[in-house]
């Protein structure tokens, strides 16, 4: 049950819409860099993105920095 439709004023609703790209950003980046850690065989980093929620900091990170150069 989500708290939100019981009690109607438990969440402002800027809240919703500051939520809604910040979803949407770390989806995109966690996509990204899950496509490339797998492709290149990087089962470490592979998890790490996958676990870590970071507003698509870490799939950034290894995307400049930490991927294989083909």
């Amino acid at each position: 049950m989500i708290p939100g439709l019981i009690y109607p004023n438990l969440y402002p609703s800027w809240l919703y819409v500051a939520l809604i790209p910040l979803i949407i950003w770390e989806a995109i980046w966690k996509g990204i860099g899950l496509w490339k850690a797998g492709r290149n065989n990087q089962v470490v980093w592979f998890i790490l993105i996958f676990l870590l929620n970071t507003a698509g900091i870490l799939p950034i990170i290894y995307i400049l920095f930490f991927r294989r150069k083909r």
